[in-house]
């Protein structure tokens, strides 16, 4: 099944960079041009400069000529023997303090055809453009997907537990107070190990379906001009793997904000919905949350709808076979996450707000913040938001098994990975 090796991984020279603290950041796609300017002013070398160049069509030739004068320079460097990287994340969510750990190494590119590396949400082609840009001026991972596998003895964990008991060799504290630490593990039996134990298991992409994506084509791209062969390294690209029985892991909702609707009337969208949904008025936000906190926990498929002026409704779903009667050709698992259900059912057959419209986010916007959802409605500029429970993991893994792809944004793990512990540099520049 999947393929995964250790490889030499580029790493700062602190004493030439600086300060590890500074030389991180965030996952590119959440960091907004102001913050960019801020991680740059704090240490020039920051690997924002590499991760998200900024300009005209000459910045992902820049994100390469910096890179190639870092090397040069010694402030990154690739280690001299082929390592796994032992991950570990503390944090806090929910008010509860938690711990998750797991290793990068490479794994092989494949098809999502062949059910070996499975998605599980849609992907924005613009992004892709983005990063095949910048991974032909570079042939860098700068950042890893995140990825989840079955683990159901314990084995793996055990094995990488293991080796990250003294002193990280890496360690840095984000601005959420998260605190990420690494351990660089070379010795080849526990490393041949870790990688035997792969070849029986399937790969969940969690985060990171535009890179993978991008990363296959582009090492298709290069086998077709002659600037590669298949085993070549471009064919490989780095993740994180997590057992997805790890009890650390955390997925928050991603919540739905319409916008510029031609005509928008909440009492007709009430009566729309009744037939499908059991409707009832929460008197505060609190209340709402609470509600919605305990049909999460009672497995029933329900969201709230706001329609401003502190008015929220929590809207239960009456038959659970709803959807799959208007998408018999879809799994059980598909039909059965609530947000197909609110796409299925309310944006796409009350709002009118089809696919295409959702992927160019015309009249759907998303946040992972319920005052932002909220807002949005107080404040005129949206016609009412949607407040999800999270996705559950149970619930990935069944849809990817299923081999389909949930709506877009249907899911935020938390933490993201920070970017610049360690990268991948599968080439050199052509």
């Amino acid at each position: 099944m999947a393929e995964i090796k250790a490889f030499k991984g580029m790493r700062y020279n602190v004493s030439k960079g600086g300060d590890l603290n500074s030389l991180v950041c965030p996952p590119y796609d959440i960091i907004s041009d102001e913050q960019r300017t801020g991680y740059i002013e704090k240490n020039p070398y920051n690997i924002i400069r590499l991760e998200l160049p900024k300009g005209d069509d000459s910045r992902y030739k820049e994100a390469g000529d910096t890179l190639d004068s870092w090397l040069s320079d010694g402030v990154l460097a690739q280690d001299e023997k082929d390592s796994i990287y032992v991950y570990e994340m503390e944090f806090t969510a929910n008010g509860k303090k938690n711990k998750l750990k797991g290793f990068v190494s490479l794994v092989k590119l494949v098809e999502f055809s062949e059910g070996i590396v499975l998605p599980h949400e849609e992907t924005l082609s613009k992004a892709k453009v983005d990063r095949f840009n910048l991974m032909s001026e570079t042939f860098c991972n700068f950042s890893q997907i995140y990825s989840l596998y079955m683990d159901e003895n314990g084995s793996v964990y055990s094995m990488i537990d293991g080796c990250s008991q003294g002193t990280p060799d890496m360690s840095i504290a984000d601005s959420d107070g998260t605190i990420h630490r690494m351990w660089c593990v070379n010795d080849p039996d526990v490393v041949a190990k870790v990688t035997a134990a792969f070849a029986d298991k399937k790969l969940y992409i969690a985060d990171g379906h535009h890179r993978y994506e991008t990363a296959l084509n582009f090492h298709k791209h290069l086998v077709a001009e002659g600037k590669a062969e298949q085993g070549d390294l471009s064919g490989y690209i780095a993740m994180m793997l997590v057992n997805i029985e790890n009890e650390g892991l955390v997925v928050f909702p991603t919540h739905r904000i319409v916008r510029d609707l031609e005509s928008f009337d909440a009492e007709k969208l009430i009566e729309a919905c009744e037939p499908y949904f059991e409707i009832n008025q929460a008197p505060s936000e609190e209340r709402m949350r609470a509600a919605l906190n305990t049909l999460y926990f009672d497995g029933k498929k329900a969201f709230a709808m706001y329609t401003g002026a502190g008015k929220c409704y929590v809207m239960t779903l009456k038959d659970n076979n709803a959807v799959k009667e208007f998408l018999p050709e879809m799994s059980d698992a598909y039909c059965g996450l609530d947000v197909s259900v609110l796409h299925n059912l309310v944006l796409e057959r009350i709002f009118g707000i089809d696919k295409e419209n959702m992927a160019n986010q015309k009249n759907l916007t998303y946040t992972r913040s319920l005052s932002e959802a909220l807002e949005a409605v107080d404040a005129g500029g949206a016609d009412c938001s949607f407040i999800l429970n999270p996705t559950k993991v149970e619930e990935i893994r069944d849809v990817a098994l299923a081999n389909e792809k949930m709506p877009q944004k249907s899911t935020y793990f938390y933490p993201k990975l920070i970017t610049g512990l360690v990268m991948n540099k599968f080439a050199e520049r052509k």
